[in-house]
């Protein structure tokens, strides 16, 4: 990703991005083929459709899942954005878009709460995705959510907060389920974003550091 595209975006690269980027940049070493390599073998000798050649990946070449995926897509001309830095950054403000599509009067909030997120340091990362947009630091330390026509939920990963939470601040049922996200504020105006929210969003972050 080049320092141009960097500062033209309004959002960072999804963690995954890199993780993907890795699988295909192994390919060839792993599987004597290139990603560009296995695209042109399944044009011409694969299925048409994307599910057959992903199935044909695995089944007559022994590709894993992840891989057969990715390169299934990318074959039939999808998926970039997964897998390419770039491509990602010029998806992600759509994903919002479209997330706050039939809920502008929300955006006020989710515009406040990135903003909130990013005072807390230069390592934070704001990275959407299709439903939440999650910010990460190490891991995922809080999510914003467009639950309802009316509200938005602003999750955040207190495993280990040594505080007992305040009422306000919903369980999700996180930890008893494994996940980061494992409590939440319900929001419904900009002005809730107060001084409890910020505390608790920096307890957050200062867990995931």
């Amino acid at each position: 990703m080049s320092g141009k595209a960097a500062a033209r975006s309004l959002y960072d690269v999804h963690p995954s991005v890199a993780y993907a980027r890795a699988i295909l940049d192994n390919l060839k070493a792993k599987s004597g083929r290139s990603p560009e390599d296995w695209c042109r073998l399944l044009s011409k000798d694969g299925p048409k459709e994307e599910a057959a050649r992903r199935d044909w990946l695995k089944s007559k070449h022994g590709l894993g899942m992840t891989t057969a995926w990715m390169i299934a897509e990318l074959s039939v001309e999808k998926g970039r954005e997964g897998v390419e830095p770039e491509a990602y950054l010029a998806a992600a403000p759509g994903y919002v878009d479209r997330m706050y599509e039939k809920k502008a009067a929300l955006l006020p909030i989710h515009e406040a709460l990135v903003k909130l997120g990013r005072s807390l340091g230069a390592d934070v990362k704001v990275c959407p995705c299709e439903t939440i947009v999650p910010l990460y630091r190490a891991h995922v330390f809080a999510q914003i959510k467009p639950s309802t026509l009316t509200r938005v939920d602003f999750g955040l990963a207190l495993k280990g907060a040594k505080q007992k939470p305040p009422a306000r601040l919903a369980d999700t049922g996180g930890l008893k389920k494994g996940d980061r996200i494992t409590h939440a504020f319900r929001l419904t105006t900009s002005t809730e974003i107060d001084a409890e929210v910020r505390k608790w969003l920096k307890v957050a972050y200062d867990l995931d550091g």
